[in-house]
């Protein structure tokens, strides 16, 4: 699990150890950015009481290492050490000005990837064969080749039907299989970054400063607005729901706000999040975001009450 605590802004607190400072968040990446519209008096940031985010499918940084390489499109063998580390870095600057807290193995992982990069930028050593030479990366992409069969026969074992749970015995023809193309699977942290970084990028910087209308909004405003909009359709677009009733694209406090809603809607297991898979069973298109089953359009105003 990847564990996660909303805390006082930034500007209060000391900033996560030096590593995190050598790879600064572009104003287009971050909400904290200068020149932001103070429309939203009450930001998720300043809220006094902080509350825990848990979402299950990510152990922890080597999870985040597999993702960057599958976007990268290379071979666990072949990491490209600068690239991967610069991005990992972002995603690290991104979780903290968007005060997650960042678990301590993410630092170590950071820390870990600078260092093989410093490894790689040293000239080899004279005196040693080159061809015995051991590649910096070596470690690491035998822990990362390890962890992700360790996940593949984890995931083929979660995905065994139990006789009298999940199948039964049979007392007629069954329903057509539905194909892999239509199928859907659940969306972890790291797709959620992904798609509000994008969402980030489509507001676009700040322009001129101008006067505005103080106005109030809170999580728990934007986690009604999200409950009560599923209400009426089945199935919202992250996109949609991220850039606020109107269809627009808001201020960037607007956009951290709904997006701390989803979190939040989500560790109270009121929110489902999936992507559809092509034919070649990647996760491509929109994330989609419905109510579960099992929850009944009464029951998500109680467990919604206590978040301030």
């Amino acid at each position: 699990m990847l564990h996660t605590r909303v805390r006082p802004p930034a500007s209060t607190r000391s900033r996560p150890p030096g590593v995190l400072m050598s790879s600064p968040v572009s104003p287009e990446g971050s909400p904290n950015s200068a020149g932001v519209s103070p429309a939203v008096a009450a930001n998720p940031l300043e809220l006094g009481s902080p509350y825990a985010v848990k979402l299950p499918g990510f152990e922890g940084p080597l999870d985040l290492l597999l993702h960057l390489i599958r976007l990268n499109e290379v071979e666990v063998t072949e990491i490209p050490i600068a690239l991967v580390a610069e991005q990992y870095l972002s995603y690290i600057e991104l979780m903290s000005e968007l005060d997650l807290d960042v678990a301590g193995e993410y630092l170590v992982m950071a820390a870990t990837l600078a260092w093989i990069k410093s490894r790689m930028l040293l000239p080899p050593d004279g005196s040693a064969d080159a061809d015995d030479e051991i590649d910096p990366r070596a470690e690491l992409v035998a822990r990362l080749m390890e962890y992700q069969r360790f996940k593949e026969v984890a995931g083929q074992l979660g995905e065994r039907r139990l006789l009298g749970r999940d199948v039964f015995s049979a007392r007629g023809p069954g329903p057509e299989p539905v194909p892999d193309e239509q199928r859907e699977v659940e969306v972890g942290l790291f797709e959620l970054l992904d798609a509000f970084r994008q969402a980030l990028k489509a507001e676009g910087p700040s322009g001129a400063a101008h006067e505005v209308e103080i106005e109030t909004i809170t999580v728990r405003d934007r986690m009604v607005v999200v409950m009560k909009a599923l209400e009426l359709r089945d199935t919202l677009e992250f996109g949609d729901v991220i850039r606020g009733e109107d269809g627009g694209t808001g201020s960037r406090s607007l956009l951290v706000t709904t997006f701390l809603a989803i979190l939040e809607l989500t560790r109270l297991q009121l929110l489902r999040l999936s992507q559809s898979l092509d034919e070649s069973r990647v996760p491509r298109g929109p994330i989609h975001l419905r109510r579960p089953e099992d929850v009944a359009a009464d029951q998500w105003t109680e467990r919604i009450a206590g978040v301030m």
